[in-house]
């Protein structure tokens, strides 16, 4: 019997190997990001928004980041773009293609190989024309009007400037920037609100033309529905790290196929799955408990939840959590 279970789970962590595909563009060990806020005063001290997260982008895929609002899941990409704001302090290791990524290859790739489309509209120049920002540097005017068609901008957009634009057409022309460049990495953090169902959808399908040609797309989102329909592995955040790394077939699959008590009860909370809520809520990130992150919210905890816990393989996935029946 015990073979058996061993063989069976070998079969899973191969199927986890060949979804993997090619070698990695993003690896992500341990990251920790805290601010420098003062409070009471002159008092300083460092808030610990991102604790020891892990994560990996590989070439050819869709990426999926969710998770409550507050989690850290905007922080994680402005570190990878290293735009963080002059009080953050940045520890542990990132690396891009097998190679060193630190503040050097940051400035050199940024809007280059890795291309943001950031959550906020605001981003775009609000004293540049459109169209000549799409374009950037080596684009072409065939190009950018190629690109605008496809997300239904008609011709004079380019000329208008990005206050005249509306929510809506400001978000399809930051994803338009983005197809502009022959990006390796596209860190998308959240593309589709004020954006129809229909755009939505072409938005994703440009995504995974982008993965086809071998690049890496991390999307985070708070439309879960697309992310089940769109991505490839899905990590899920809690208080700032990742608790659980998975297939999307396990999130289809339902509660059972998870791996994390919190990664369940997100998906029991969904609408289609009834909004079954759990008590408490995500602790602050300035009063953060010792050890497992969600063990004041487990029905399962127990006093081994109180010591660190690291991220491990279990059923094919990687999961933040010190429970053997899991």
């Amino acid at each position: 019997m015990e073979k058996k279970e061993k063989e069976s789970v070998t079969g899973v962590e191969n199927k986890w190997e060949h979804e993997k595909g090619k070698a990695p563009v993003l690896e992500v060990e341990d990251l920790t990001v805290s601010f420098g806020m003062y409070y009471k005063g002159l008092r300083r001290r460092e808030l610990e928004v991102l604790h020891r997260l892990s994560l990996t982008v590989y070439a050819g895929e869709i990426m999926a980041v969710i998770g409550a609002s507050g989690s850290g899941k905007s922080v994680l990409a402005h570190a990878v773009l290293g735009i963080l704001p002059g009080n953050a302090a940045v520890q542990g290791e990132m690396r891009y293609q097998g190679g060193a990524y630190g503040e050097k290859e940051q400035k050199r790739l940024r809007g280059k190989e890795i291309v943001l489309i950031p959550q906020s509209v605001d981003y775009l120049d609000p004293l540049m024309r459109v169209g000549r920002q799409v374009r950037g540097v080596r684009g072409s005017k065939k190009m950018q009007e190629n690109v605008f068609e496809r997300y239904g901008l008609s011709e004079n957009v380019d000329r208008l400037y990005p206050w005249e634009l509306s929510g809506g057409m400001a978000r399809r022309v930051l994803i338009s920037a983005a197809e502009m460049e022959k990006a390796r990495l596209v860190v998308a953090d959240e593309p589709t609100p004020g954006l129809n169902e229909e755009m939505a959808e072409e938005t994703m399908k440009s995504f995974r033309q982008m993965a086809e040609r071998g690049c890496g797309v991390l999307l985070i989102t708070h439309d879960i529905d697309l992310a089940f329909r769109s991505a490839d592995r899905i990590a899920v955040f809690y208080a700032g790290t990742v608790v659980e790394e998975a297939l999307t077939e396990d999130f289809q699959s339902g509660g059972a196929a998870l791996r994390h008590p919190y990664s369940r009860a997100f998906l029991d909370a969904l609408p289609q799955n009834g909004f079954r809520p759990i008590p408490g809520s995500q602790p602050y990130a300035g009063n953060l408990p010792k050890g497992c992150l969600f063990a004041d919210r487990c029905p399962m905890r127990s006093e081994a939840c109180g010591r660190e816990i690291k991220m491990r393989e279990v059923r094919g996935g990687r999961v933040r959590c010190i429970r053997d029946e899991i």
